[in-house]
């Protein structure tokens, strides 16, 4: 008897973010986040980014450069061909928000709460972002490569298309998530939470190791020495 074949989807490239060759400077008003807020082709540098309970707010085509967000709170808030490096947005509180055609390179992203929004083409490049918050998020065509994600929450989330590539995802929890084309490379998975979840992720042969225990721990079978 044959063993059945399994076809593994192509890897697909996120589409990178579109912002125009000259961009305007950021002025104080564009720093405070107000209700139906639209901030538009706009470059900001080290400021800090202040609002508190904003409502359908919407970046479009803009540069943050080492900008702070930390702390910030936002519903419905949108983001599309932006631009992040350097950035801090830890503890950003970003509910039913979402990030479109995007590169986050080197920010801190520590207890950023993201619950119920989506993301798609979106690239995370030497971002931490543990105790992060993505339940019930929809994450397509996104990419975390070189991450510490450890001990963050993608419960409920459906992830279409996404890679982890050596990044951390120490105690990661998975619980309840929809997979589909899910690949994982060069991750460290100790103590990942929701291995029954992983139905149709694609997981290299260094990294299945590292899920033995949760696997077994799920199995309800025991390992010894």
């Amino acid at each position: 008897m044959r063993a059945r074949s399994t076809t593994i989807p192509p890897v697909r490239i996120p589409k990178g973010p579109k912002l125009p060759k000259t961009l305007t400077s950021a002025t104080d008003a564009d720093t405070e986040l107000t209700h139906d807020g639209k901030y538009l082709s706009l470059e900001y540098g080290q400021v800090a980014v202040t609002g508190d309970e904003a409502e359908d707010v919407e970046f479009e085509r803009c540069l943050f450069d080492q900008t702070r967000f930390s702390g910030v709170t936002a519903h419905r808030a949108g983001f599309g061909d932006v631009v992040f490096q350097g950035c801090d947005l830890a503890n950003a509180r970003l509910f039913n928000s979402r990030i479109v055609n995007a590169t986050v390179t080197n920010c801190r992203m520590t207890g950023l709460h993201m619950p119920e929004g989506g993301m798609r083409d979106v690239v995370f490049d030497g971002c931490r972002i543990d105790l992060a918050n993505f339940r019930f998020t929809h994450l397509r065509d996104v990419v975390f490569q070189d991450c510490n994600l450890a001990e963050t929450n993608f419960q409920q989330a459906e992830l279409h298309n996404v890679r982890f590539e050596r990044c951390k995802l120490v105690a990661t929890q998975f619980s309840n998530v929809s997979m589909s084309g899910v690949r994982f490379a060069g991750c460290d998975l100790n103590g990942v939470q929701g291995i029954t979840s992983f139905s149709g992720a694609i997981v290299s042969s260094a990294d299945a190791m590292s899920l033995l225990d949760a696997l077994a721990s799920a199995l309800g079978i025991t390992i010894e020495d």
